[in-house]
Order: structure tokens, then C-alpha cells, then sequence
């Protein structure tokens, strides 16, 4: 997008050129205050916004109640450091999240800041409770950027030259029907690297999304879900839920493995469960979760009271039947869509995901289904430019990725579709 010149955006530009770390890469527009699906910048103009900061707002921006509940609780304690003086809203959170996580088992909660702390408290915690140090991960699966969560993590670009990475790291074959790797394939390499890589018994756990999110929304099918976890059965391995993009409505229903029908041993959850405040946290079976020792696990600021107050009004809202019903609903309206432009337009090689968490796959041709990253790319600047806030995905970066806040109004909403459709038509010719 051209940048005006004298503007604040060329000022603001200037200033993080001057100042910000080259590595923390961002689009060319600030953002000065949004509600809902719309965002204004800098300089007044106004976006709507598929992005929805990454997966973090699907209540949408600035939701009224949690706006009050951040206020009060700002006026009444701030901080405290909950191992040092510990407060009551980590404790409804956890309470909360442990009667809404899959499963009628037991359960305790782990509250801490960002969606990498979550899987690595989890994986600290699969360690500690099976003796074991294994670890198996996924093609296209991303974890975070952290050592141990980038060490897990599938995408060059968040990883290149910050080696040497953790050990005891493996990768297995994840499903990719569009490309030819079904549920049987990966299952069947998983049983090959039992044989041939690493002792199953040495596998303290696996982690898994539902939906690979920066892995180009890829669905995991239910039946390799159920695979997984009959193996992990098998072997004594915990399974481990990344649900920190999936989750939280995100596919029509409140966590993403639940159109599997597979009960995790742990959860992680984050993004959205404080509608953009900084928590995350491990829900898991009670005999796993308190199998560390006191003084094993915490954090200064994680489970905020703030952030913690944000995420009792974002878990009852998004927790609702109404909140989930629209969900579902979103998520046809979108899928609608979608259908209806990869049938006018072959530049769409497929059209997938679950609900509201949905993607188009680009190609250059769909017979050889080689991946148009250019045309990935040129629709994100021209949805920019036409005042629509895209991301992209995928390994191969020719995925464009649909979050916007399920609490979007209808007009926003279509409008942003429209947008989306003028700004591939124009990338496409």
C-alpha cells in the first residue's frame, strides 16, 4: 500500500525503521483505535479486519464487557504475582476453562502469558509426569518461537539460523488430503518411525492442532485424530491439543477437536480467551497436571489479574449458545462464498477449513497445483488497499486465511467478502 507522504503512517513508519528490532515484521498501517470488525488507523482510515490479530479477537475488537471488567479490575489490582499473593480471578479462570475443556475427567489449570509458554509448560508437564523425553511433532504444525516451541515449529522463516535447536524433537507426517497425503499415510509413518527412529517408549508426548493454523489451515480429519490418540493409548504417550489459534469458537464450536470426537490429556488455549489481553494457559487431567512439584511451574505476570478478569467475560460469551450458534452460521456464510469463488476462478485450488476458521489454497494451475504465493500476496496488498485486513499461510505462503470476529455485523461481514473477491479478481486478472 502507498504510503502518503507527510502522513502520520510515513512519520510512525520512520520511527519504527528507527527504533523497532528488523526482525518484527508488520504491515504498512497502525492502528489508532477499532471496535467490532472495524479497525481505523493513523491517519482515519477505516479497515474491516479479517485478521482479527491473529486469532485473538473473535469477540471482535474493544467487546463491551470486557472493556468494564478490564476497568474495574485495573482500579482494584493490577499485579501481585499470583505464587507471592494469589487472587480469585486465576481461580475462576482455571475453574472455568476446566469445566468447559473436553473431557468429563478431572482437570487443573495452568494460567501464563502467551500461546508458546502454554506449550511449553505442557510439554514441561508431559515430561515430569511420564519420566520421558520424546517428543513428537508435526509437518506444518506451528508451536510458537521460543526455543523448545520453535524447536517444534515447521516453517523456515521462524526458525532460520537461531539453531541449535532443542533435542528430542521428532517430526512426523501430518495429513494433507489437497496434496495427496491422507490419514492412512501419515498413521502408517508414524508406525514406521516407531520402528525405525525413536522408541515409542521413550515418547513422553505428542502435540497436535486440530487445525494447522500458520501450517495453511489444513484440517486434521477426525479419523487420524482418533489414530493418534489410540497410539498414544497404546504407548503410554500423553496427547497434547494446541488449541491456541483453533480454539475459543474459532470452528463452530468451542474447542476444535471436538469434531473428532478425541478427549486430550492436555490443552493448551490462548489467543482468544482474553479477546487480546496476554494470557494463556494448560488445562489437563488432574493426576497429570499435579504430578510437578510445588515451585515446578509459574510465572510473574502469567494469569494477570487483568488479563484474567478479560478472560471470565470473553469465556462467558464465547462459552454461550448464541456465540456459538452465530459461529456455526459465520462459518456457512463464509464457506458459501468461498464455493462460490473457486468455481469462477481456478486460481483457487481448494477451499478448506472448519466453520469460521477458513482458507483458500492459490495455485498457478490446479492440475499441477503448484502454489501462486505472487497471487497470495497480491491479494493481501489489494484487500489492503480496498480496506480489508487479510493474512496469509502455509509453508508455501499461497494461503489466505479468514479470521474475522465471529461477533462481525452482517454488512461487515459481506462487506469484506466483496473486498476479498474484488481483490482476487484483480490479482488473478
Amino acid at each position: 500500500m502507498a504510503v502518503q507522504q507527510g502522513s502520520k503512517t510515513e512519520a510512525l513508519l520512520s520511527k519504527r525503521d528507527r527504533y523497532v528490532a528488523r526482525g518484527v515484521s508488520i504491515a504498512p498501517i497502525f492502528a489508532d483505535h477499532a471496535h467490532g470488525a472495524r479497525l481505523t488507523d493513523a491517519d482515519g482510515r477505516e479497515y474491516i479486519d479479517f485478521a482479527g490479530g491473529i486469532g485473538v479477537l473473535n469477540l471482535g475488537h474493544t467487546p463491551d464487557a470486557v472493556v468494564a471488567a478490564i476497568r474495574e479490575q485495573a482500579e482494584q489490582l493490577m499485579h501481585a504475582c499470583f505464587p507471592v499473593a494469589a487472587y480469585d480471578p486465576y481461580l475462576e479462570v482455571c475453574r472455568m476453562l476446566c469445566e468447559l475443556a473436553p473431557g468429563g475427567h478431572d482437570k487443573k489449570a495452568l494460567l501464563i502469558n502467551s500461546g508458546a509458554e502454554a506449550v511449553e509448560n505442557a510439554i514441561k508437564i508431559a515430561r515430569y509426569h511420564t519420566g520421558r523425553d520424546g517428543v513428537i511433532t508435526f509437518d506444518r504444525g506451528f508451536h510458537g518461537r521460543t526455543l523448545l516451541t520453535m524447536s517444534l515449529t515447521s516453517k523456515l522463516v521462524y526458525k532460520r539460523g537461531m539453531g541449535p535447536f532443542a533435542p528430542e524433537i521428532y517430526r512426523a507426517t501430518a495429513p494433507y488430503p489437497y496434496r495427496g497425503i491422507s490419514s492412512k499415510d501419515a498413521l502408517d509413518a508414524l508406525d514406521w518411525m516407531f520402528k525405525a527412529t525413536v522408541d515409542p517408549a521413550s515418547v513422553a508426548c505428542i502435540i497436535l492442532e486440530p487445525i494447522q493454523g500458520e501450517g495453511g489451515f489444513t484440517v486434521m480429519p477426525p479419523e487420524f485424530i482418533q489414530g493418534l490418540k489410540e497410539r498414544c493409548e497404546g504407548h503410554g504417550i500423553l496427547y497434547i491439543d494446541d488449541e491456541v489459534q483453533a480454539g475459543m469458537g474459532r470452528t463452530g464450536t468451542l474447542w476444535g477437536i471436538e469434531h473428532s470426537g478425541v478427549v486430550p490429556d492436555m490443552v493448551t488455549v490462548g489467543k482468544s480467551l482474553a479477546s487480546g489481553m496476554p494470557l494463556a494457559g494448560v488445562i489437563g487431567r488432574s493426576e497429570v497436571m499435579d504430578s510437578v512439584h510445588p515451585g515446578g511451574l509459574g510465572s510473574t505476570y502469567g494469569g494477570n489479574p487483568v488479563a484474567c478478569a478479560a478472560a471470565i467475560e470473553s469465556l462467558r460469551a464465547i462459552s454461550s449458545e448464541e456465540f456459538l450458534a452465530r459461529a456455526v452460521e459465520v462459518g456457512e456464510r463464509i464457506d458459501a462464498r468461498l464455493r462460490d469463488l473457486a468455481s469462477r476462478y481456478p486460481a483457487i485450488g481448494e477451499v478448506r477449513g472448519i466453520g469460521p476458521m477458513a482458507a483458500i489454497e492459490l495455485v498457478k494451475d490446479p492440475s499441477t497445483k503448484e502454489p501462486a504465493a505472487d497471487v497470495a500476496a497480491a491479494v493481501v496488498a489489494g484487500a489492503l488497499e480496498r480496506g480489508l485486513i487479510l493474512l496469509k499461510t502455509g509453508i508455501y505462503d499461497n494461503v489466505i486465511r479468514i479470521l474475522v470476529p465471529i461477533t462481525a455485523p452482517e454488512e461487515d461481514l459481506e462487506a469484506g467478502l466483496d473486498r476479498l473477491e474484488e481483490s482476487l479478481g484483480a490479482a488473478v486478472g
